[in-house]
């Protein structure tokens, strides 16, 4: 009975399938004749798109199929079209979860990398799957936190996922939660797709949750309204966003919002949408009227460098604190580095190269840097000129607030 139920099922994927297939091929040759998608190919020509667990995944933590083929639908029509597509897809865990139950000695991590173990299989045979009945290529891409860690793991996994994106196969990236533990897991996929669009140079990052995007309260509620623009001098959104997390990834809409203006900051388009809604994607390359929150990217880019700095931050190695002179000089309006006659105090053990956060004198961090001395040197010459600084202004990343607000203050004082 167990084995018919399943025959049945798979019969009726085939069957929406391939009646889906032939539309979308039909469709695919008409919007290549309509050039409508490639009107927006500067704002569109490299797109990471993250497609959240509760968009693919049913009440029971099975794979919704159905929703996952809609969403290969939208992706492969902007591959048609020559946009570049890496997709980001939480859904592993979920998706194992009612695979199998682990003995109650196994403990709750033991337990998530089983179900990862499980549901990676699935869902990647999901899109593989999908993806081969439109003539793409589909790859696997597992990260984790140490990818990002220096400069040269960093490298490596840009280098794999260009070499994918000119070959034609389209990457798809999950952190690999078989290996990851707690202390050097990702806050969620959120924060993985926010790297990944970053380090790949993304034009657009598209961020598919369960509903439209950041609400003035509670959707539904009467007075409550979709904010469907944030720009760098939008104040106060935290105000209306709850720390809730949804019901089987460890993402919220919180980081979302904090994911989404640091890649704004960077440069990059970020677009909160529902994925549960069809052509979603793909009505938002064609700039269509409909529910969403987007994050309007700065025109100022930041080099490679400072980018890969600017997520990291959880890898420094040690701290050094600075003096308000050296404090004042990095936060404001003129690009500076960090020279060794500012550093008043050393912490922690760190090897030329590291990663080093920066703090002033109230313990308030400022930034992090790649520094040029190891931190026995460091401590021998602090207060002191030397030829080269500690951190050069290239290898440094600021918090953007704290020299906003310092600019602030110095031009009140004026």
């Amino acid at each position: 009975m167990y084995n018919y139920a399943i025959k049945i099922n798979v019969l009726y994927i085939y069957i929406i399938l391939t009646i889906n297939v032939k539309f979308a091929t039909k469709y695919l040759s008409e919007s290549k004749k309509s050039n409508k998608l490639k009107s927006n190919k500067l704002k569109f020509n490299r797109i990471a798109i993250k497609v959240g667990s509760n968009v693919i995944t049913q009440a029971d933590g099975s794979l919704n199929d159905g929703r996952i083929l809609r969403i290969v639908e939208d992706v492969a029509i902007l591959y048609k079209q020559g946009i570049e597509v890496v997709l980001i897809s939480s859904g592993a865990v979920a998706a194992g979860r009612n695979g199998v139950t682990p003995s109650k000695k196994t403990n709750i991590i033991e337990s998530k990398q089983i179900w990862a173990a499980i549901g990676q299989v699935k869902l990647m045979s999901s899109y593989q799957f999908l993806f081969g009945k439109y003539g793409i290529q589909a790859g696997q891409v597992l990260a984790t936190k140490e990818n990002f860690r220096d400069r040269m793991h960093y490298l490596n996994m840009k280098n794999c996922i260009s070499a994918m994106l000119e070959n034609k196969v389209l990457p798809i990236v999950n952190e690999n939660d078989t290996v990851s533990i707690n202390e050097l897991m990702f806050t969620d996929n959120d924060e993985l797709s926010g790297m990944i669009s970053s380090m790949m140079d993304c034009n657009s990052l598209i961020i598919l949750s369960n509903v439209d995007g950041i609400f003035t309260g509670l959707p539904g509620e009467e007075g409550t309204e979709l904010i469907s623009e944030i720009d760098e001098d939008t104040e106060d959104i935290e105000q209306y966003i709850t720390s809730s997390r949804s019901g089987f990834g460890r993402g919220g809409m919180l980081t979302k919002c904090s994911i989404a203006r640091k890649m704004a900051s960077q440069g990059i388009d970020v677009f909160i949408a529902n994925g549960t809604r069809d052509a979603i994607i793909t009505d938002i390359v064609r700039e269509k009227d409909i529910p969403f929150t987007h994050f309007v990217a700065r025109h100022k880019k930041e080099s490679g460098v400072k980018k890969w700095l600017s997520h990291s931050g959880t890898f420094a190695r040690g701290a050094v604190t600075i003096n308000d002179g050296a404090r004042d000089a990095l936060l404001g309006e003129k690009a500076s580095s960090l020279l060794m006659v500012g550093i008043i105090k050393v912490h922690g053990s760190f090897k030329k190269g590291d990663i080093v956060s920066i703090e002033d004198e109230a313990g308030n961090k400022i930034g992090v840097g790649k520094s040029h001395y190891d931190s026995k040197k460091t401590e021998q010459h602090m207060g002191e000129k030397m030829k080269k600084p500690f951190i050069h202004y290239h290898f440094l990343v600021l918090d953007e607030k704290k020299s906003n607000i310092q600019n602030l203050v110095m031009e009140s004082l004026k």
